[in-house]
């Protein structure tokens, strides 16, 4: 597992680039459609991305992304996690959600699609 981001859910995407970007000075890094966008934080490899969610599923809760190698591979080997909905497509991969034992979302993904 590797961390890649610090993922932020928001309820108004043109409010939070106000925040992120504006007043904080963040960068931007990506952007994927009208809902989703990522900023490079200053001296790390790690992004912050600020996503409108599509429903208020608990898949959706704010917390750390981290890449693995194959979801589905991961996903057999900790079976007894809290796995939160069902894994979704993201833009190269898949992406799953679970609950750490204090009850956190965490988030894994892998970019498995074919490219």
């Amino acid at each position: 597992m590797k961390l890649s981001y610090i993922y932020v859910s928001v309820p108004d995407l043109k409010e939070a680039l106000a925040f992120y970007r504006d007043e904080l000075g963040l960068d931007e890094a990506w952007r994927e459609g009208e809902s989703t966008v990522a900023f490079q934080l200053p001296n790390s490899p790690i992004q912050l991305m600020v996503d409108v969610p599509p429903d208020s599923g608990e898949n959706w809760s704010t917390g750390p992304f981290y890449e693995v190698d194959d979801l589905a591979a991961f996903m057999a080997q900790h079976s007894g996690f809290a796995w939160v909905g069902e894994p979704i497509e993201i833009p190269g991969g898949r992406s799953a959600s679970f609950r750490d034992p204090g009850g956190n979302i965490m988030h894994v993904f892998d970019q498995s699609a074919p490219e």
